[in-house]
Parts: structure tokens; C-alpha cells; sequence
């Protein structure tokens, strides 16, 4: 079995990669257990620190035709699509975010079409689907309504690959991910960032900003679960999503107010002092689209699984980026 991950230089794609190396196999299309015996990893920047023999590293942009058509063979049983422009990134760059976060995923699944192996293809999508008026808990039939050019490219992107899975181009599964918390290594261009920074740099005794009220509700989920929720809805069944090959996975709704006082009572409030609060009228408007909850009815069903609440994120991150160090 072949496996590509795209984005695969990310921190979730890394995750990812270890994840599936330690298992070293997978479910194929018929639902057998498979041995993974190459994973390539895909990604604009070099994805380095792997020297499983399984593993091939290539650095090339996806949105080159002639680059999938190298990449993508009929031997490759399952994708794993990451690859993407963050929101505020794809917001102040249009034409950059139209073509990783919607072009790409296209030409990745035309390239299976062409192929006609059918590989399961996993894809992430986001919180930012949603917008404008939303109920307090947003339901699976809750119409998107995305704010934000990112939120639009993603949107756009599920829909392509409910339309590629039924006409039996792909097997998808696309698994709308919540806000991630705590990502580690440093503040990126994602409008969410200030959600790990608020909590990584003081507890790596450093400062930070948060640029939304405390009031402002996020809709989390650590990276931990993250990884496992990938791999465990590759391996469904393609009948476990009937009619519906989009998924909200399960979340911990949180404001932010609340994040920092569970940052005070697990590291004190000397690391509470490096937050400074200030206001950014973009993150906030982008931010404050999005759902603060969303129903987990059919993901728990399902077999998915959450974390039990933002003092388990964060005990998550102190054990797997701290070493267990506060």
C-alpha cells in the first residue's frame, strides 16, 4: 500500500506521518487490513527528520499538474490532503489561497479520476465553513455560509469531493477539524493562532497577544485527537457516511477568557501575565464568525472521540511538546 500525505511539513502532517509509520498499515478500499509500505511526504518546503526507509520526502508545489501526475499513481491506496493556505493568509493573498486551498484539491482529485482506482482520500476542512447569524450550537444542517475567502475555497472543497465520491471517482471523507489547540512551534498567519499562542508562549515563559475580547468563543480540539480522528475516519467504511461524506468532528467549546484561566490554574499567574490583550478588528471579525459549538451527534455515533475539556488540551500539549515540563 502507498500513502500520500499533502502539507505533509506541518505540524498535523508530521503527527500524521508518525502516526501511520508506528502503525504501519492501513484499511485499502475493500476494508483489509493493508502494510503501508511507502508513505510519501508532500509539501512546498522539505519535510525533514524522517529516515524510515518507507518514507519518500518530495518538495514540490501541489498545484502543478505535472506534479500529481508524478506523485499519484495507481498504486496510491489512500491520501491524506492537509496541504493549505491558512485563513488570514488566503484573506490578504486571494489569488495564493484560490490556488493551494481550492485549485490543488481539485487537480488531486481529477488526478484519482483520471487514474480510476477509486483511493480513499481524506480531507481536512474547517470551523470557517460557518458564518453570519448561527445558533448557539450550529447542527449538521446548518447552511454554510463562510465569511471568509478560506472559509469559501473550503467549502468549495467539500462539495467537490461529496461530487467526486458519488460519482465513485474517490472514496472522501471530509472532516470539518475545530480550531486546533495547542499547536506547537511559533505564531503562524492562521487568524486562530492567538489560540495556541495564548497558551504555548507563557507556558514557555514568553509573551504574547491576544487580539479578540475574552468573550469570544472558540470551538477546540488538541492536536492529539486530531491525528487520531484522521486515521480513524480513514478507516470507515465508505457506507458509515451515507449520504454525507462531510463530518464535524467533536470539540470543546471554550471562550477565551476561560482558556486563560485554565492557563492561571495550571501554571499560575505569572504565565497569565504574558498575555497582553491587544484588539485586532480583522482577527476579530474572522474569528467571531465562526461557531463557538457545533452538535456531535453522528461523530460520536460514529466511534469519533473528543477531549474531555481545555484542561486536557492543555495537558496534552505540557505532555507531548514539554516533556511533561510546565
Amino acid at each position: 500500500m502507498k500513502v500520500l500525505i499533502t502539507g505533509a511539513a506541518g505540524f498535523l502532517g508530521r503527527r500524521l506521518a508518525n502516526k501511520l509509520l508506528r502503525l504501519g498499515k492501513l484499511r485499502n478500499a475493500a476494508g483489509v487490513e493493508e502494510i503501508m509500505a511507502r508513505l510519501v511526504l508532500l509539501d512546498i518546503v522539505p519535510v525533514e527528520g524522517f529516515s524510515d526507509p518507507r518514507v519518500s520526502v518530495v518538495s514540490v508545489d501541489l498545484a502543478d499538474p505535472q506534479v500529481l501526475n508524478r506523485v499519484v499513481d495507481a498504486e496510491t491506496a489512500s491520501i491524506f490532503h492537509l496541504a493549505a493556505v491558512v485563513s488570514s493568509q488566503a484573506e490578504a493573498d486571494f489569488d495564493l489561497g484560490m490556488r493551494v486551498n481550492l485549485d490543488a484539491a481539485r487537480l488531486l482529485f481529477e488526478t484519482c479520476r483520471r487514474l480510476g482506482h477509486c483511493p480513499r482520500v481524506v480531507f481536512t476542512s474547517s470551523v470557517a465553513v460557518y458564518g453570519g447569524d448561527l445558533p448557539e450550537v450550529v447542527q449538521d444542517d446548518t447552511a454554510l455560509n463562510p465569511k471568509s475567502s478560506y472559509g469559501i475555497q473550503k467549502a468549495i472543497g467539500e462539495l467537490l469531493l461529496s461530487d467526486y465520491s458519488r460519482r465513485g471517482f474517490i472514496d472522501g471523507r471530509c472532516l470539518r477539524l475545530p480550531t486546533i489547540s495547542v499547536r506547537p512551534g511559533k505564531p503562524n498567519k492562521a487568524a486562530s493562532s492567538f489560540a495556541s499562542g495564548i497558551i504555548r508562549e507563557p507556558l514557555n515563559n514568553e509573551e504574547t497577544v491576544c487580539p479578540v475580547t475574552a468573550d469570544t468563543r472558540l470551538w477546540l480540539l488538541s492536536p492529539r485527537q486530531a491525528v487520531d480522528s484522521l486515521v480513524f475516519g480513514h478507516e470507515l467504511v465508505a457506507e458509515a457516511f451515507a449520504l454525507n461524506r462531510v463530518l464535524n468532528l467533536p470539540g470543546v467549546s471554550v471562550t477565551v477568557g476561560e482558556m486563560v484561566e485554565t492557563l492561571g490554574r495550571i501554571s499560575g499567574q505569572a504565565a497569565v501575565s504574558k498575555i497582553r490583550w491587544e484588539s485586532d478588528p480583522v482577527v476579530q471579525r474572522i474569528i467571531g464568525s465562526w461557531p463557538g459549538s457545533w452538535d456531535m451527534t453522528r461523530a460520536l455515533a460514529l466511534g469519533f472521540k473528543g477531549d474531555r475539556d481545555f484542561d486536557s488540551i492543555v495537558q496534552a500539549y505540557i505532555a507531548d511538546d514539554l516533556n511533561g515540563a510546565r
